[in-house]
């Protein structure tokens, strides 16, 4: 009981002292484009209502999932493709690193030629930022496979998909699991600038009417919306990683202890 509750205090001191210091030093402020934290708290449930939340919040969280679902098939299948096989991992390496290293945003005028200005658009955007982490970490995952137990695997006669499923997968898991949580934060941004681009709802398209129509404690709560989601959505991911990871994160406490 003494440790969580220590581990608690720790999780939480951190935002307080953060909280703390931003509203002291917004106190006073007297400048338009950086209100009082007080003004901006005292705003947020006059902007961030049962309405809005669902013209607004729900939008943006349906097209994040859709896109980073999207990713995470794709980059967890043709991650594990060319991780298992050499010659296609050569021949597919130096494309991969090409179209890894185009950012994401400078796509989108491109992808907005082919897919429309509508939520098809928004997430192909979030799947192709998505994409990237997901794929490198899956094929290094699966590279990374012990050799020993794949013949021992092959020897007692386990292959196609349960080979794949129980042996190549479930060692690779640790790391397509760093992969998406990678791709879950970049899916966050790339959610908000899909949305400045040819939208009419959404928490980025909301805010950025805010800044143009100069309501900036408004625009301080959709900031604010957006930091919430992020945290809720890493919460409900890390339970999630857990309980699917729950073999490997034993595995190394008990290796800690001896």
């Amino acid at each position: 009981m003494g440790r969580l509750l220590l581990r608690l205090l720790f999780v939480v001191a951190l935002p307080v002292v953060l909280v703390a210091v931003w509203w002291a030093a917004s106190a006073g402020s007297t400048d338009p484009f950086w209100p009082p934290l007080r003004t901006i708290l005292d705003t947020f449930p006059e902007v961030w209502t049962a309405d809005r939340l669902r013209t607004d919040v729900v939008p943006s969280i349906l097209r994040l999932l859709a896109g980073y679902a999207t990713a995470a098939l794709v980059g967890v299948a043709l991650g594990t493709v060319i991780g298992s096989y050499r010659t296609v991992r050569a021949v597919c390496e130096p494309v991969l690193e090409f179209l890894r290293a185009v950012p994401p945003p400078v796509l989108v005028p491109v992808i907005m030629l082919f897919a429309g200005i509508g939520d098809g658009m928004k997430i192909v955007v979030i799947a192709s930022g998505c994409v990237w982490p997901i794929l490198l970490n899956t094929v290094e995952g699966v590279r990374a496979v012990d050799s020993v137990m794949l013949e021992t695997a092959r020897s007692y006669g386990v292959t196609g998909l349960a080979r794949l499923r129980h042996l190549v997968l479930r060692s690779a898991s640790p790391q397509i699991f760093a992969g998406l949580r990678q791709a879950l934060s970049i899916g966050i941004i790339l959610m908000v600038i899909s949305e400045m681009f040819a939208a009419n709802n959404g928490i980025g398209f909301t805010v950025v009417q805010f800044q143009r129509s100069f309501a900036i404690p408004d625009m301080w709560t959709g900031i604010l919306v957006l930091g919430l989601l992020g945290f809720l959505l890493s919460v409900v991911f890390q339970l999630v990683e857990r309980r699917v990871l729950g073999w490997y994160h034993g595995l190394r406490a008990t290796t800690r202890r001896s």
